[in-house]
């Protein structure tokens, strides 16, 4: 009997239908609910009335969807009265996504062979479902134990998607957002919430969980040679000693708050998410130290993100304060 790796029957069923099913064991690639979305929301824009529209977000989208969508919703609060006052309030941002978000279906393919690579990184890596779908514009990208799950209304954007509608602070920072072009980096954003399923967080210290989302960024790096084209990726190396001096200050506090999913105006520094380049560099002052880098690699995503006193541990071993 011919034994594929795990990673080359992905392979295949990333070009299946969007209906997708790997026959890896345990391993799954889906791309149903975008196309079911879509077809309900052209349901839905054929009728005015409020209670119909829900009743159709429900039976067409809802109710059949795959575990990764009802994984979404509840990790990131969707309903579908959320669902609804989104598209009746926003008529041209979901137009202009629309093709966008379809899209999805030709740019999977690129994510095995950076599975195959994550796989040789790291060979005790654990398969995860991956499932594409449209959220409540509340995320691009998050996990819930082995499943990867990506809302490509956010990550599939780009400068052509209408955000005129959108109120003040959001409208200004998906603007930013949409700039970096997202879906050129739909791969990266796959590997680091990869990573995720492979770890054991999040963090009850601010330290704690910056290494959780950093070390997600480092190892998806090692992977795919990219870093999130993100303003804490540009301003993070060139302030850093101001930053760790901050950080110092604040590491052991429970809340996240200045330093994790923010935007510029909640930020200590005037930069969304700066906690994710601390805990990238100090995964990397860690890699750099060490003389067996496998077996760095190995602790990172190891490490328990949970323990507070593990992830002190982890940054007194990699020397980021002397």
């Amino acid at each position: 009997m011919l034994h594929l790796p795990r990673c080359a029957l992905v392979l295949l069923a990333l070009f299946a239908p969007s209906l997708t099913h790997a026959q890896a064991p345990g391993q799954t690639v889906v791309t149903a609910d975008v196309d079911r979305f879509w077809n309900t929301y052209d349901r839905i824009q054929a009728t005015s009335d409020p209670k119909q529209q829900l009743q159709l977000l429900k039976a067409l989208y809802i109710d059949p969807g795959s575990a990764g969508l009802k994984a979404f919703m509840e990790v990131k609060g969707c309903t579908a009265e959320k669902y609804v006052d989104l598209l009746r309030k926003y008529p041209r941002y979901w137009a202009s996504i629309r093709p966008l978000s379809l899209s999805v279906k030709t740019r999977t393919v690129s994510l095995a062979p950076e599975l195959e690579k994550f796989e040789a990184l790291y060979p005790a890596m654990r398969p995860a479902q991956l499932y594409f779908l449209v959220g409540c514009m509340t995320s691009g990208g998050t996990t819930q134990g082995d499943k990867v799950l990506i809302g490509t209304e956010l990550a599939m954007g780009d400068e052509s998607v209408d955000v005129s509608e959108l109120p003040d602070k959001t409208r200004t920072w998906l603007s930013g957002y949409f700039r970096t072009r997202p879906a050129d980096g739909l791969v990266l954003l796959n590997i680091h919430e990869y990573v995720h399923t492979q770890q054991n967080g999040p963090g009850p210290t601010l330290l704690a969980q910056v290494l959780y989302e950093g070390v997600a960024d480092f190892v998806a790096e090692k992977i795919t040679g990219q870093t999130p084209p993100l303003p804490y990726m540009s301003y993070g190396p060139t302030h850093l000693e101001a930053i760790k001096a901050r950080f110092k200050m604040e590491m052991d506090q429970p809340s996240y708050d200045g330093w994790l999913y923010n935007s510029a105006a909640g930020s200590h520094f005037g930069v969304g998410d700066l906690g994710y380049y601390v805990g990238y560099a100090i995964g990397n002052a860690y890699y750099q130290r060490a003389t067996d880098k496998k077996e760095a690699i190995r602790r990172m995503i190891e490490l328990d993100y949970t323990d507070a006193e593990a992830a002190r541990g982890f940054l007194a071993d990699s020397g980021f304060y002397p």
